[in-house]
């Protein structure tokens, strides 16, 4: 990757975190989660092939991510921009099986930097909340824009944008020694790979926790999985017949027809 491309792929890693200048909407809920940030990744490396391979196996590894509480057992940016652009580094001319296992790996290194970027934020974020509060007090409405905004967004990029370019560069200095990337194993990315698949099956088994209530809603799940799988019917075809099914037991429901 060029320095360009490095300092694009960290500043996403910024926009699409809690908090961001461009707001939740745009940042967390959609640059952040990890099929558009592969999207992304792909398109700043010019690889958008290699980077949606990875990227929907990470979408449904993260599909029920949660933060009950503000708590984050991970960070979802830092772990799919930097596990993305590992991959992409690191598994040129390999397969499926071994980008899914690089892209697992790198996920890892990234969600375990952005933990602790996260925690550091929260403490530096404590001066601001006093200063904050000294305005509030003093009824200083003019000012308040200070600490809300300029501080805790300089906070939040300092935080993601200068680990992120540290981490990336990194594995983009790795990427460039053969010897390196030949340190890493087949079997690990074998495993990571086998792992991830199993980490998308907790993700999906999370999401139909919340969305199944009852017994036979677990047959509408099993009978789009076997238009896919044995019919090779595309995710679009199935999601049509599902919306015409949905709109005809409606109809039926409610006496509407």
């Amino acid at each position: 990757m060029s320095t360009i491309q490095i300092v694009l792929v960290a500043l996403f890693v910024y926009l699409g975190s809690i908090g961001s200048v461009v707001g939740n909407t745009i940042g967390w809920y959609a640059l952040g989660r990890p099929l558009v940030a592969s999207f992304v990744v792909g398109v700043i490396t010019g690889d958008l092939q290699d980077a949606m391979v990875v990227g929907i196996p990470l979408q449904i590894m993260y599909m029920g991510s949660v933060t009950p509480g503000g708590a984050v057992a991970w960070d979802l940016s830092y772990a799919t921009y930097i596990g993305t652009a590992g991959a992409i580094m690191f598994g040129k001319g390999a397969g499926a099986s071994e980008l899914i296992g690089y892209a697992v790996l790198f996920a890892g290194i990234g969600g375990f930097v952005g933990q602790l970027m996260w925690n550091l934020s929260y403490a530096l974020n404590l001066p601001l909340n006093r200063l904050a509060k000294k305005y509030a007090d003093a009824g200083d409405t003019k000012h308040m824009y200070v600490p809300n905004v300029v501080g805790g967004q300089i906070i939040g990029f300092a935080c993601r944008f200068i680990p992120a370019v540290i981490v990336l560069s990194a594995l983009n200095l790795g990427s460039a020694q053969a010897d390196f990337a030949n340190m890493i194993p087949g079997w690990l990315t074998q495993f990571l790979s086998v792992f991830g698949g199993m980490m998308a099956a907790l993700g999906m088994g999370i999401i139909l926790s919340f969305l199944v209530k009852k017994g036979w809603h677990y047959a509408v799940f099993l009978a789009g999985f076997i238009l896919v799988t044995y019919f090779n019917l595309s995710t679009m075809a199935v999601a049509v017949i599902a919306t015409i099914v949905g709109v005809v037991f409606y109809a039926a429901e409610t006496k509407e027809a």
